[in-house]
This record gives structure tokens, sequence and C-alpha cells, in this order.
């Protein structure tokens, strides 16, 4: 679909209301974890530079429609004025008017959390109304909020000119070039604990990628749908058929399907367990599979080499813990140099996927790492985010 960006838009003495994503993580007053600040500031410092000025709007936590004081955007102020280099005033929305009237330019305003209104969640239109008059421009900045139909992600978004930011215009170019209309061979990389969290997304990327990598807990019940026995292996024995379901859709599309062929086992889940390499159906009854062989790393390297596009959310084993993180780190560096020698467009997201990444050091080398979570799983599902629709 097509969208606008700030590049479309005339930003000089607008005021620009900007969704963002600022939910970062707090501990007793103090953010640990700057980085969703750090990615808006682009587009921020890019509405100042042209003559803008910037409201943000934005939430924390889930307050549900009440006033949580804990929960109130006033204590990230420091964190906003320390990233984007400027005065941010901070007020609520009763008195957003008089505030954003009194700022200078090259200021910022910054709305109290948005979750705070009670018809935020609910999608409001006359709560976006209210939004709506404070402003000239809408732009939303906030992906990882866009799978949300809540008023300031889109019934905002129809009330003025609407466009994207820099984050969301990233987000939604990468996410175009691996799915929309990517470079052949797509390969796929999911893995996690349960089918059950994954089937729609796994649904979609048989009908849409070459090969498909499941690996974690994931790979376990797709074994054991194959008659294998995963001893006391995580597994979803219910879900079998399931997954005998999804291997024959992918066989009629013709997306090859790699399981691993051969597993590290151990007898308990703790770090340096003693473990062993053995075939993926000679699985001894009083073990559990934690992590892809070498020969299965192999294989998925091998299919790293032959593809051109790369999707990957969730690791390949149980990799916060050694040595049940070989497999995910050593395919994470294979992509990794594929991508920095130019031959792969790498493209990542999902919690536990980013921590795997940087874990492994090569979150740096991918073209493109997703913070989103939710909404970026959902767009690999091939579901309709109501924050991007509303910009079209």
């Amino acid at each position: 679909m097509a969208w606008k960006t700030l590049d479309d838009m005339d930003l000089d003495g607008k005021r620009v209301l900007t969704r963002v994503d600022i939910n970062v993580p707090v501990e007793r007053g103090e953010v640990t974890d700057a980085t969703r600040v750090e990615r808006v500031g682009p587009t921020v410092q890019d509405i100042i530079s042209r003559g803008g000025k910037p409201i943000l709007l934005a939430h924390f936590g889930r307050p549900k429609g009440k006033v949580v004081p804990e929960m109130s955007l006033k204590m990230l102020v420091p964190t906003l004025e320390a990233v984007f280099g400027t005065s941010v005033h901070f007020t609520t929305l009763d008195e957003a008017e008089v505030v954003i009237d009194a700022c200078d330019a090259g200021q910022v305003v910054l709305l109290e959390n948005t979750r705070f209104e009670p018809g935020e969640e609910s999608n409001d239109p006359d709560l976006a109304r209210t939004y709506a008059r404070l402003g000239d421009i809408y732009c939303n900045d906030a992906f990882s909020a866009a799978h949300r139909a809540h008023s300031s992600t889109e019934a905002l978004a129809h009330l003025l000119p609407a466009c994207a930011g820099r984050l969301m215009q990233a987000e939604l170019e990468a996410l175009e070039s691996a799915l929309g209309d990517p470079k052949r061979p797509v390969l796929a990389v999911v893995g996690g604990a349960k089918v059950s969290t994954k089937l729609e997304l796994l649904g979609n990327l048989v009908e849409k990628v070459d090969m498909l990598v499941i690996g974690g807990g994931m790979a376990n019940t797709f074994l054991a749908a194959q008659g294998v026995d995963v001893g006391k292996s995580l597994c979803e024995h219910e879900m079998t058929g399931t997954a005998r379901d999804i291997a024959a859709k992918a066989a009629t599309a013709g997306c090859e399907i790699l399981l691993p062929r051969d597993v590290v086992v151990a007898r308990e889940f703790r770090e340096n367990a003693p473990s062993e390499v053995v075939a993926a159906e000679s699985c001894p009854a009083d073990a559990m599979i934690l992590d892809a062989g070498p020969e299965s790393v192999a294989h998925i390297e091998a299919a790293i080499e032959r593809a051109e596009t790369l999707i990957w959310n969730g690791p390949l084993g149980a990799f916060e813990i050694a040595p049940f993180d070989a497999a995910t780190n050593a395919a994470a560096a294979s992509a990794a140099k594929a991508t920095a020698n130019g031959t792969l467009v790498s493209v990542a997201g999902g919690g536990d996927t980013v921590a795997a990444l940087n874990k492994a050091g090569a979150a740096d080398d991918f073209t493109y790492i997703s913070t989103a979570g939710g909404a970026f799983l959902e767009w690999m599902e091939g579901k309709v985010l109501p924050g991007v629709a509303a910009l079209g």
C-alpha cells in the first residue's frame, strides 16, 4: 500500500501531532533503556529542522483509562530532553492548547499518557477530535502500536493530513522488502516454544517464502508429527495434526521446511548441563531437546547462502543459557556475514529474537531489526494493521 511520509508534508509553522512509542523500561523512576526514545529522535529532529512543532502522543503501561500517577509520562521528560537536545514541555490534555501556544520554535510538547483517557483504547472519535484540534498534521511514528485501533493511532489519522514518521517509514520499507516484493529465494527462520502461538504466522509464511526453518520447541512438535519420539522435550502433542497440515500446505505451495537433522539433548535445563548430540530421531526417553545440532546448523547455513532475503522470528534453541545457544549464535553469525557481504537482505523482529541476535553479536549487521513485537508478528501473519491502513 502507499503511504505518505514527512517528505510529502509542508511542516513550516505547523503543529505536528506525532504518535510515538516511548514505553521504555523504568526502575524506581529511572529509565533503564532509552532505545525507543532514541529511535524516534530522527523524526522529532526532522520536524523541528523544517519549522514544525512536534507534539508527542504516547502511551505507557496499561492504566486502562484511569490516571495512575506512577505511569505518568512526566518522568520521561529528562530522558527526552537528553536525547532530543531541546526543551520538552509536559502537559495534560486539558491544558495542552495553552502549553502548545507558549512553546517556542525548536522545542517539543509531550502530552500525558494517552491511555489515561477512557476513550483511547476504544478508538473513541470524540477523543480523536479533541486531539485533532491541537494540531495541523498527524505523523505516526509508532509502528509498534499500529496493530491497535486506538484514538491516537487510527481515528486521529482520518482527521488531519497524515503521514508516517521516519521510524514507521523504515519499518514499513523493511517489511515490504522482506515480504511484499522480496528478492528470491526467501528464507524464513521461525523459532519459539509453541506452534499454537504462531499458527497464523506459519500458515501465511509457507505461501510466501521458499524455505522455512522451524526451530525451538516448535520443531519438537513437527518432529513428533512425523512419528519421532522427542522424550521429555517441550512439545505440543495435541498440535501434531496441525503441524502435519502446515507441512502439507507448504508442500503444495513449494515451500521447503527445514527441521532439525540432529539435536542437542540434556537431562536437565540449566547452564552448562551435561549434553550430547544425537540424531533428531534418537532423543533418549529421559532427555529433552534443547538446541539444534551441528549438522542442522550446517543445513541452515547452506539455506542462508542460497537465500537473497531472510526473515527471522524466534531462536533455534534455549538461547538464554549455554551451551544451548550455539545453533542460534552460529546461524545468526552466518546471516550477519551474508548481509555484510551484500548478498542477503535480513529483517528480524520480536522480543526474544532481538535479545538472541544481540546476544549473538549479530544484530548490528542485519539489514533491519524491528523492536515492534506484536505489530511485527501481525504484519508477518498477513494482517492489516489499523494504524498503517489509516495512513493510506
